[in-house]
């Protein structure tokens, strides 16, 4: 949060010109033929954003494996919520924005939770939120996380190099291969995954898959007893949560207010998406939660009210970090739209519903 006000008031000061030239740097790799050239925020958003998808992945298989959704009674409730909580942001997006086909490449924007933003409200609230809530929250976030990822290699994907996917395929054969034989050694997971990311980089599919992909292929148990899979969560969760989560909202949070009217903050795009996350997730997570329970296909987990199940809806509507890294790659070919800017809208949605949120599961909290 810290790191995204400190873009805000840099790109409203004299030093916006060196804000613009820092991300616009161009950083270049080469080995031989093998080339890559991108400024220095296409390497944030495209590098370092594998390493957070990474660290998602480890989790996931975490969780399903052995953690809490590993008990099939914990799935049903936040996969549906999760589902909610992405269909009718976009509904709501694509209301206001239907017939506008650059505009509608944003649809995606507001379907997005920023489960780092989410839990660390929850957290503020102390030792009074009962366990219930924490893996109701975390559960939807994964699920969340899944459907972001599902939408990044459908919807925000160009045209696919033949030769890269080859390579691609060659190296899930030979992670397959390693966690066959349960090989222990984290740099040969890391190496393959490496030559992996630069074919994904080059293939024309985004390439923080790769790092999706990666993490399932860590061995969760070796013969030893050791967990590859948790070592390398345990050493990512401090990199990821203050340097590549940190400089990723830097990046792409300079919001330039100057010029900046009515007409900007209530044009469609940062409408449809501050709505959306607002309303769209605050009425999609509860609607479809109530909608599961009162047909009887799951029940309301110990601990939790229809209060906290609501506050823990409208904390969902905090996208931020997710928001803007889809709404970079809904924009990407464009740039900014000198109509709009889409990044006011998920910051207006998101602080919005990180307050009432936080508000509603307060007193439901007192209350309890």
């Amino acid at each position: 949060m810290l790191a995204a006000m400190l873009a805000v008031i840099i790109s409203n000061t004299s030093l916006q010109t060196y804000y613009a030239m820092l991300l616009d740097t161009p950083v270049e790799v080469r080995i031989g033929a093998i080339e890559i050239a991108k400024p220095l925020l296409l390497w944030i958003n495209d590098g370092l954003m594998a390493i957070f998808f990474f660290l998602v992945g480890l989790e996931l298989k975490r969780e399903l494996i052995e953690g809490e959704l590993a008990d099939k009674r914990n799935i049903i409730l936040p996969a549906v919520g999760a589902i909610g909580g992405m269909a009718a942001p976009a509904l709501i997006y694509i209301f206001f924005n239907a017939g506008d086909s650059s505009a509608m490449q944003g649809w995606a924007i507001p379907t997005a939770t920023d489960i780092a933003f989410a839990l660390g409200i929850l957290f503020l609230l102390g030792s009074r939120v009962p366990i219930s809530l924490k893996i109701f929250l975390t559960s939807l976030a994964i699920f969340d996380d899944v459907g972001a990822i599902i939408i990044i290699a459908l919807f925000y994907t160009a045209s696919i190099s033949k030769a890269s996917m080859i390579v691609i395929a060659v190296c899930i054969a030979v992670l397959v291969l390693l966690n066959k034989a349960k090989v222990s050694t984290k740099s040969i997971y890391i190496v393959v995954g490496l030559v992996m990311w630069v074919a994904t980089l080059k293939s024309g599919v985004h390439a923080t898959l790769a790092g999706v992909v990666l993490a399932f292929f860590i061995p969760l148990k070796t013969a030893q007893g050791g967990s590859p899979l948790k070592e390398m969560e345990h050493d990512l969760h401090g990199f990821v949560a203050f340097f590549v989560l940190p400089l990723f909202a830097f990046a792409n949070s300079g919001i330039n207010f100057s010029g900046v009217g009515f007409d900007n903050v209530f044009h469609s795009v940062p409408l449809g998406i501050a709505l959306g996350l607002f309303v769209g997730k605050q009425l999609g997570v509860f609607g479809l939660c109530w909608l599961a329970i009162k047909i009887g296909l799951t029940s309301l987990p110990k601990g939790m009210s229809w209060a906290s199940l609501y506050g823990l809806a409208a904390l969902c509507g905090v996208g931020f970090t997710m928001s803007l890294f889809i709404g970079s790659l809904a924009f990407e070919g464009t740039g900014v739209n000198l109509l709009f800017d889409e990044r006011i809208g998920i910051v207006l949605g998101s602080v919005a519903s990180g307050i009432v949120g936080y508000l509603i599961l307060r007193k439901s909290l007192n209350a309890g």
